[in-house]
């Protein structure tokens, strides 16, 4: 199958059955999202894989009460760094150099420059930041789960000061930006399963110059 016949095949699951979906899938779709690309390479975001389902009943009432949450195989919480700083950077870029197995000073004009844009700016525009890098990790963990035909459902709709309080994340220095429940469709009680996928129109779509 091509990966457009796979992103055709998906949808945004409303109800799914509890079955499980094999580690080795969700392995896939999570090494998916690690190997996604981000600004300058920092990966400035965490996923966290939930299966407790105690915790998932917990997770629900914030999250608008949506079943997906509780009758999920496993939920991927995407969470962004509240916000950059100098010491976070470095530490990225020495794991860059260490691997690399080059000289520890090579980055250094690199980072000096990166830091000097990212500082001056507010808080409020490094958590955003932030966060738009995890939206592509986001995208990638929608299409390997396509590709492994594993149900996913994009979550915007959940409280995240109120996750955050949950998983502990302001003590990691950490945002909850959005949830991924994995699993697969109850087709006989989802309503939208059987639906035709709309979207926008290529010739209103994409703009050739």
């Amino acid at each position: 199958m091509s990966l457009a016949e796979d992103l055709q095949w998906r949808y945004a699951t409303k109800k799914m059955n509890g079955k499980p979906v094999p580690q080795e899938k969700v392995d896939y779709i999570l090494e998916a999202a690690r190997m996604a690309p981000s600004s300058s390479g920092v990966q400035p975001y965490e996923i966290f894989v939930i299966t407790s389902q105690s915790l998932k009943e917990k997770i629900k009432p914030i999250a608008w009460g949506q079943e997906q949450i509780t009758d999920t195989s496993h939920l991927l919480v995407f969470a962004s760094w509240d916000g950059y700083s100098l010491e976070r950077i470095e530490k990225v870029f020495q794991k860059t150099l260490e691997e690399r197995k080059l000289p520890p000073d090579t980055m250094d004009a690199y980072k000096e420059r990166l830091w000097s844009n990212y500082e001056p700016l507010s808080q409020e525009w490094h958590a955003h930041h932030a966060a738009k890098q995890a939206y592509i990790a986001f995208g990638m963990a929608i299409a390997a789960a396509a590709e492994q035909r594993v149900d996913a459902t994009p979550m915007e709709g959940f409280i995240p000061d109120e996750l955050d309080k949950i998983l502990g994340l302001k003590e990691k220095g950490l945002k909850s930006i959005l949830l991924l429940p994995l699993g697969y469709r109850d087709e006989e009680n989802d309503w939208l399963v059987k639906m035709k996928k709309v979207r926008t129109p290529k010739k209103d779509f994409i703009t050739e110059l």
